[in-house]
């Protein structure tokens, strides 16, 4: 069976709590003797390793003491996502740094939105880089891709969900934007912002205000304040 890997300690919880089955489980006696829930697990679930053993086995420091083995990630169907009522999207056109993806995906779980969608190719997958990034969020999220972005993007927009392109100051500021209905917003990536085809299959441009002089805010800070605003709107 494939197996993928999962580390640290937040997003190892939310995997044992999440889709997928964990099959394999390894901590420290440090990591077992600071969280609890480690403590409940048993052997041969549990196996008690050595801190160089996990890092070895991950290729990483970062994972606190605690490292597993899961199935394959379970990617969501992107049409399904954009069918649900009054969906809330987050759409990333090619986001390769796998730390902007699980940072989005954390605000994207904790703002209530249905899901997060990619692009196949030029964008992050869920890796274990991600996972942790996300603090296990991806776990409980669901994330789909789909083969061509732009193509997604014009088949789901309708009446009933709106396709909104984050952009710098040139779109509607949030606060003016209506973001109640079923929307698809779409984050580019830093630097090179949204492809051109991609921006103009957008229905509407949001903008951020800022009072500062920082040019641009990180595509998951983007991604967050947005969300939020838009859950905002819709009463929550």
């Amino acid at each position: 069976m494939t197996r993928e890997q999962v580390y640290g300690r937040r997003p190892v919880r939310e995997a044992l709590r999440g889709r997928r089955e964990v099959l394999e489980l390894w901590a420290t006696e440090r990591a077992v003797k600071a969280e609890a829930w480690l403590g409940e697990l048993e052997a041969p679930r549990l196996q008690v390793r050595l801190e160089r053993d996990l890092t070895d086995a991950v290729g990483t420091r970062d994972h606190q003491g605690v490292a597993a083995w899961c199935e394959p990630y379970p990617y969501a169907d992107a049409y399904e996502l954009a069918a649900a009522e009054r969906p809330l999207l987050a759409c990333l056109d090619q986001v390769s740094d796998p730390r902007n993806l699980g940072a989005v995906c954390r605000s994207a779980e904790g703002a209530g939105a249905n899901g997060v969608v990619v692009p196949a190719h030029g964008s992050a997958r869920v890796t274990p880089a991600v996972c942790r990034a996300s603090a296990g969020a991806v776990e409980h999220l669901p994330v789909a891709v789909v083969p061509n972005l732009a193509r997604y993007l014009g088949e789901i927009k309708s009446g009933e969900v709106w396709v909104a392109a984050a952009v710098g100051e040139s779109g509607t500021p949030m606060w003016q934007a209506d973001l109640s209905g079923g929307l698809a917003f779409v984050f580019g990536a830093e630097g090179r912002g949204l492809r051109p085809l991609v921006r103009r299959t957008c229905d509407l441009a949001v903008s951020i205000p800022q009072l500062g002089r920082v040019e641009s805010l990180n595509v998951s800070v983007a991604a967050a304040v947005l969300l939020y605003e838009a859950r905002r709107q819709r009463g929550g």
